[in-house]
């Protein structure tokens, strides 16, 4: 019978997976990035089969063949019945005697906590907000976009500056620069051309999300229309950690809200500056902080809370992956 390490932990994204096989006393004896983790695209088995290429690299660089308990914060489990379904999965691939699914969104949050009490907002491609307690409770949305009443995230920013610039250069909305800056991004003369050079894919529709960062850019320089998307944003941040907050009971106590993702973790200091204020009025003992610590340390951490480690394994783990 082979080895068996403590922790097996997997934080698996749309873009990317990384893993890492931990000892019971918080020794990382393996690290591997993977591939990314896409079952709404491939399908749930062959979305595993991709982990299985990274869990099994992992496992060999470690020296063992299995793990007491499987820690996977994975992307697109974003309701529990995803959970299930998917730990359900991992089970039959048989890496750990337990197996606990989470949406990846908890591997940020506990990744940038000493102890598994504190709310999350990540502002990415999409957004999403969790917030948990040690006592096992948790706060959490749907995040599946407008059908679950979400706004934000960098395909909606920039979705919603497009809609902005196109109403204005043909006269239906206000004036604004993003008219002329969001096609000059890609070398076009006017919204006219850059709408013509989407829906003809010119342009690839995925590269739309290319255009938050000026969209963050034109609102610097003070344009109006920009900077109100720029505060609906603070606003959506700030509305979903204090919902969050106030699920868990924790307006009253001095709290950490974490900020990760792309968008937030650039510290655009309009967004930055308007989450800080609008938390500091609707929940003044909340503590916000910018996460950037790997995700995959979330998902070993909340590993190691499972099976009862001790706090010095804790703070091996996250010395290895903060180093």
């Amino acid at each position: 019978m082979g080895l068996t390490a403590s922790v097996l932990a997997i934080d698996a994204g749309n873009s990317k997976t990384d893993v890492a096989v931990v000892a019971a006393d918080g020794t990382v004896l393996a690290t591997v990035r993977g591939a990314g983790f896409r079952p709404p695209a491939v399908g749930v088995e062959t979305a595993v089969d991709t982990l299985a290429e990274a869990v099994a690299v992992a496992l060999e660089a470690a020296g063992v063949t299995s793990a007491t308990h499987v820690s996977a914060c994975l992307a697109n489990a974003d309701l529990p019945v995803e959970e299930e379904q998917l730990a359900s999965a991992l089970r039959t691939r048989a890496w750990g005697t337990t197996v606990e699914v989470r949406n990846d969104t908890f591997a940020i949050l506990r990744a940038g906590v000493a102890e598994p009490r504190g709310v999350a907002v990540v502002c990415g491609a999409g957004i999403n907000c969790v917030g948990m307690r040690p006592d096992g409770r948790t706060a959490r949305f749907p995040a599946l976009g407008r059908i679950s009443g979400d706004w934000g995230g960098g395909w909606y920013l920039a979705e919603e500056a497009l809609w902005h610039a196109a109403r204005a250069e043909d006269g239906r909305g206000a004036p604004t620069a993003l008219s002329r800056t969001l096609p000059a991004y890609f070398g076009l003369a006017s919204m006219y051309a850059l709408i013509e050079a989407l829906h003809l894919e010119r342009v690839a529709p995925l590269r739309r999300h290319e255009l938050t960062p000026v969209l963050f850019a034109t609102a610097a320089d003070g344009d109006p229309v920009a900077r109100a998307i720029v505060d609906r944003l603070a606003e959506e941040v700030v509305t979903m950690a204090t919902v969050a907050l106030s699920r868990l009971d924790l307006l009253d106590e001095e709290t950490p809200v974490l900020l990760g993702g792309g968008v937030l973790a650039a510290r655009h200091p309009q967004l930055h500056d308007r989450v800080h204020e609008l938390l500091s009025g609707r929940a003044p003992k909340a503590v916000p902080r910018v996460v950037t610590a790997s995700p995959v340390l979330g998902a070993a951490l909340l590993g190691l809370d499972h099976v009862g480690a001790p706090a010095e394994a804790h703070k091996r783990v996250r010395a290895h992956f903060e180093a």
